[in-house]
């Protein structure tokens, strides 16, 4: 029988075919890079049995062409790839997935059904089994725990500088920065290769012959860094990305759970950095806000933004977390948590604790540029000393360059509170 694979990554389907076709395996994809004639030769194969897999987006699902042609093969996997896509509560929720049950229904004899997912939380799994009319399905989950990857929020004031610091730190190795906008792509590609980084960048409004190049640069490591939004990386086959920061933070996450996820794909060690700031949460809602809702039914439009409200809710409690990250990402994808933050969980790479070591306050908090020079080298361990515990301490930064002076100017003995609580003596 013939395998047909349901996916949303329209761009990787030629490659996949192509990879398949060369390890011996007869396939097509179904798109709209196919011309007519392309498109009736490869449907007309496909009932004749030329093909063991054929790729097909979901949006094709409803055309009468596709679903004759589904009606005279001998269809025996339906293998549904981003199954979470089908639900109101997953991050990516497209109407055309709805289709597929449908068309499961309307085939001659029901071929097995496989459905997909890297992201799914309890109640998304609950909707992929109900939405795509699944019989009492056998239930694989292999863990959402990553070992190699290390994670860290970070809260610079000037997130400009902390990122250079962090992508000079990590010496010239494969990296993506994930930025919300467009408009910050651009910015940050062009301040990283004005510092002299190897970075090229993505989005949607590039055009698509510079898309295909900017991604074969990274691919093939002429470039090194790649800066992009969300559009960049679904898919993508690289094994030794090494760190993943994120400029922004995601809306959701999922989202940022998959975008981590494409670091240290080798199993070896790999650094997942947030640069968090509290305007992050306004910019998230706002383009939440902007939302396009053109597809969806208008009486699943107010659950479908409550729910993403929930989501934005659950990923700004992971950028203020003091608990272990780790196990907030399992306890939100509703895995049991670690039975202790085992050392390999914790331990950072050599290149992330130099890039953490590298954000000084004197960079950061834009200290005046002498000030090392003013105080003898135990003052200032003294003085970064107290400015990472303000920073624990969410004491407001911006005074924090006048707190320090004055005390270690001082011959008293060393007390600072912050709010009534001792932070440094």
């Amino acid at each position: 029988g013939v395998c047909i694979v349901i996916t949303p990554l329209i761009a990787l389907m030629k490659d996949q075919v192509m990879a398949l076709k060369a390890a011996g395996v007869p396939a097509a994809y179904l798109n709209t890079p196919l011309n007519p004639g392309q498109m009736q030769l490869a449907m007309e194969r496909a009932v004749q049995g030329s093909y063991k897999i054929i790729y097909v987006a979901p949006e094709r699902l409803k055309t009468a062409a596709f679903r004759r042609m589904a009606q005279r093969m001998n269809i025996s996997l339906v293998a549904v790839d981003e199954a979470h896509c089908v639900s109101h509560w997953g991050h990516e929720f497209r109407k055309d997935y709805g289709e597929i049950a449908g068309l499961i229904r309307s085939l001659p004899q029901r071929p097995h059904y496989a459905a997909f997912t890297a992201t799914a939380t309890e109640e998304v799994k609950q909707d992929m089994i109900t939405l795509l009319g699944m019989h009492d399905p056998l239930l694989l989950v292999t863990g959402f725990n990553v070992p190699n990857l290390y994670y860290e929020v970070l809260e610079p004031v000037y997130r400009d500088r902390a990122l250079v610091y962090i992508c000079r730190a990590m010496k010239n190795q494969s990296g993506i920065v994930y930025c919300l906008s467009r408009k910050n792509v651009e910015t940050v590609c062009e301040l990283l290769q004005d510092k002299g980084f190897s970075a090229t960048r993505y989005h949607a409004k590039l055009d698509t012959s510079e898309k295909q190049q900017n991604q074969e640069d990274f691919q093939y490591d002429r470039k090194r860094i790649m800066v992009a939004t969300s559009a960049f990386g679904m898919g993508i086959d690289k094994s030794n990305v090494r760190f993943v920061i994120h400029y922004n933070m995601p809306q959701s996450m999922e989202n940022y759970y998959q975008e981590a996820g494409r670091a240290g794909r080798d199993g070896e060690p790999a650094e997942c950095i947030l640069l968090y700031s509290d305007q992050d949460v306004m910019i998230d809602k706002f383009l939440l806000e902007k939302k396009d809702f053109s597809e969806i039914d208008p009486e699943d439009i107010e659950m479908i933004r409550q729910r993403d409200n929930i989501r934005l809710r659950s990923m700004e409690g992971y950028a203020k977390s003091s608990s272990c990250l780790r196990n907030y990402i399992l306890k939100y994808f509703g895995e049991a948590y670690l039975p202790k933050t085992a050392k390999e969980y914790k331990t950072k790479s050599k290149n992330a604790q130099e890039a953490h070591e590298a954000i000084r306050p004197s960079d950061v908090l834009n200290t005046p540029k002498k000030l090392e020079d003013k105080l003898d080298s135990d003052a200032y361990k003294l003085y970064e000393l107290i400015w990472k515990r303000t920073v624990a301490c969410q004491m407001n930064p911006a005074v924090m360059d006048k707190v320090a002076i004055d005390f270690l100017s001082s011959d008293k003995k060393i007390l600072l509170r912050a709010n009534g609580q001792v932070i440094a003596f």
